[in-house]
């Protein structure tokens, strides 16, 4: 990461860290309040099929507001239907992330397959305001958009949704309120023990 911040001062680029969650129908477990003996139940409907992937992008760039910009995938469970993003879809919320912040990206991500195949590689080359730095194996603690995901599944516990279109618009309502609020996604960067060195800008 430090040297990804030495290449994003140079080139006067945004930090880009990039990272993917998922949910299926059966909300996450959570805590609340119930009486005294009376463990609280939350019917789950068991009709139904689905799960949404989602990537998502935090954005930083000291003197910059803060950014979150995501894609959601719906998995339907047809047959023949592919069950986690493509190539072609993290290029293209890479390309639109680069149109809204208006300026070079240095990406950082982890070693999952299709962040490191030939394809990736590929697309990544040809686009010269894109810079690529790989996480360490094992290290999610280092990366903000982790924290974007641990604050989703807390706000979504415990909720029982009617079917994948439901899910679908509480995720992306959920989302919104985060994207509105910088100063959370800087609290996110903020646990992960990094931070931006403002004078380099």
């Amino acid at each position: 990461m430090a040297g990804g911040k030495t290449v994003a001062a140079q080139r006067r680029a945004w930090i880009v860290c990039e990272d993917e969650a998922g949910q299926a129908l059966r909300p996450p477990k959570a805590r609340t309040w119930g009486r005294r003996g009376h463990t609280p139940v939350v019917p789950v409907s068991g009709k139904g099929s689905g799960r949404i992937s989602i990537a998502g992008l935090t954005c930083y760039k000291p003197g910059r507001r803060s950014r979150l910009i995501y894609r959601t995938i719906t998995h339907r469970g047809r047959k023949g239907e592919r069950r986690s993003f493509a190539e072609a879809d993290y290029i293209a919320l890479l390309d639109a992330a680069h149109q809204q912040l208006g300026g070079p990206i240095v990406l950082v991500w982890d070693n999952l397959n299709t962040h490191i195949s030939a394809a990736m590689r590929a697309l990544i080359a040809a686009r010269d305001w894109l810079t690529v730095i790989r996480l360490p194996a094992y290290a999610p603690d280092l990366n903000p958009t982790e924290q974007v995901w641990s604050h989703l599944k807390r706000s979504i516990g415990n909720l029982a949704v009617t079917g994948i279109d439901h899910l679908l618009a509480i995720i992306k309502n959920r989302l919104k309120r985060i994207q509105y609020r910088p100063d959370l996604l800087d609290g996110f960067l903020a646990h992960t023990g990094l931070a931006l060195e403002t004078g380099s800008t």
